[in-house]
């Protein structure tokens, strides 16, 4: 079985903290609906069983609306979960290995944070379907991210991996276009959209401004 098409162009990364009173997968619901391609499950503070349990909650909400669950980090939580890939770091298991684990049917996304850290780990990315580049923009959302590369750091990375790219880090309407103008397929966001009062407001501006940078290239 191999892999279904995917669409990079608003991909949200889970953060349950930043949902205040309101229901977490409601806000994911709500997320999708504005327009959220792809979603990713991060949760640093949930446990094996509770991770597992939040997926296989997260496959369900979103199968069917077609869209794929990526889990962070937990190729363990993916298998268990029946979710449709993983995303590693690039302290993570390298992309050969990810590959055997999960198979052909799964996606397979891994983090370049830089140039420099691209050149030292291209076997690392053997087996990758896309690659997560950033932080672009500082970013308080994950505070081991590194240092901010900017869009010429995320130009230069997208063009010499020649991967399919989702820009990380800092992200949000403002600056959303100019990560596409810069190579990136699609932007990756947690606060933008997690930490909004109206999510589905938040992701239907985004992908608003996704397509029309994507319409004038």
């Amino acid at each position: 079985m191999m892999r279904h098409p995917f669409d990079l162009s608003l991909y949200l990364v889970t953060d349950p903290r930043l949902c205040g009173p309101r229901d977490f997968f409601e806000t994911v619901a709500a997320a999708v609906k504005g327009g959220v391609t792809l979603v990713q499950l991060r949760d640093p503070d949930a446990g094996t069983r509770e991770l597992v349990a939040i997926a296989r909650s997260l496959k369900a909400l979103l199968e069917p609306m077609g869209v794929p669950l990526i889990v962070n980090d937990r190729i363990d939580v993916a298998l268990a979960a029946g979710a449709d890939g993983v995303h590693l770091g690039q302290s993570d298991m390298d992309g050969a290995d990810a590959r055997r684990l999960i198979g052909e049917e799964r996606i397979l996304g891994i983090s370049v944070g830089n140039a420099s850290e691209h050149e030292a780990s291209r076997e690392a990315l053997s087996g990758a379907d896309y690659i997560g580049v950033g932080p672009v923009c500082t970013t308080a959302t994950k505070p081991n991210a590194g240092a901010a590369i900017g869009l010429e750091g995320l130009a230069t990375v997208t063009r010499d991996v020649g991967l399919r790219s989702v820009a990380i880090g800092g992200i949000g309407a403002a600056n959303a276009a100019a990560c596409i103008a810069a190579g990136a397929e699609g932007v990756a966001v947690v606060s933008a959209i997690m930490g909004a009062d109206d999510p589905q407001a938040a992701a239907q501006a985004l992908l608003e401004e996704i397509r029309t940078a994507k319409d004038t290239q």
